[in-house]
């Protein structure tokens, strides 16, 4: 089996309980509702092969992100009860075809000739989207940063800005590939204000700053933060992205600089109001 994309720090990962008592399940208009319940691809290739199963769900589920959680049953659900299903490592989720805007999930119950691989590798993976998925809505912890250049952050000097995060550590490949991808997002957003880009690093100054002369990385980065990253937020896997928004909410943790910007930006575009032509002059 092919080592996963992140690093596993420890193979237990506790749960946080849940910030709601209820979870809203999306309500559907006959009009709203999926169309068509079949799987964009043949369910029983994907169970049994994992090289197939895997590279399926890497590209074409993100959990993490907005999606409608349909159970086995053909009934929408919430998303921490899908995501609490896939934890018993007896589903996987497969994308089907619907008339939605976000896309839509179903849950398909593996049988016993399914790979035993893939039935652990989901297990985990839901896992850690249910443990992300439980502290978003939560205030971000306090803290205190001082970055290498000598600036410093607090949740009272950064109020009303969005502070965008990558947890990290130099020899952690995984998240040293991500760094050309997040320094042409940060270029996209250098002249917002009101976004801040800070990197927790786990190593110490000395190392990060003879590390990040010959590797160029555009966020802020803090240095000695395995305290912080591991008590405070209760996370050991690397990278991960956290999204906090103006009011010190945590309103997004993935794993993949690919979610956390897709996430981003569409909210972005979401909130940006639509220009409206003026009317064509008068003949």
């Amino acid at each position: 089996m092919k080592a996963l994309n992140f690093i596993f720090i420890i193979l237990f990962i506790p749960l946080f309980n849940a910030c709601k008592d209820k979870e809203e399940v999306p309500q559907q208009s006959t009009s709203e509702r999926v169309l068509n319940l079949e799987p964009t691809v043949d369910f029983k290739t994907m169970e049994t092969d994992f090289k197939s199963w895997w590279t399926y769900y890497s590209n074409h589920t993100p959990l993490s992100l907005n999606f409608i959680p349909i159970d086995e049953q053909f009934d929408t659900i919430g998303k921490r009860l899908f995501l609490e299903k896939l934890s018993t490592g007896n589903f996987i989720p497969l994308k089907i075809q619907s008339n939605q805007e976000n896309d839509a999930y179903q849950l398909f119950k593996l049988g016993t000739e399914a790979d035993k691989s893939i039935k652990t590798t989901i297990k985990n993976q839901a896992l850690i989207n249910l443990k992300h998925y439980n502290m978003e809505g939560r205030p971000f912890p306090e803290f205190k940063f001082t970055d290498l250049n000598g600036t410093n952050y607090t949740n009272e000097n950064i109020n009303g800005k969005t502070l965008i995060i990558k947890t990290w550590f130099i020899h952690c490949k995984a998240c040293i590939a991500e760094f050309s991808e997040l320094n042409d997002f940060v270029e996209r957003h250098q002249q917002n204000e009101d976004v801040i880009f800070l990197s927790l690093a786990l190593d110490s100054k000395t190392d990060l700053e003879k590390f990040l002369k010959e590797n160029k990385f555009e966020y802020q980065v803090v240095s000695d933060q395995r305290h912080f990253i591991e008590d405070k937020l209760n996370l050991n896997m690397y990278p991960t992205h956290l999204i906090v928004d103006k009011s010190g909410t945590t309103t997004k943790v993935v794993n993949k600089a690919s979610d956390m910007m897709a996430f981003f930006e569409n909210r972005k575009a979401e909130k940006s109001p639509k220009k409206i032509l003026p009317p064509a002059p008068p003949m």
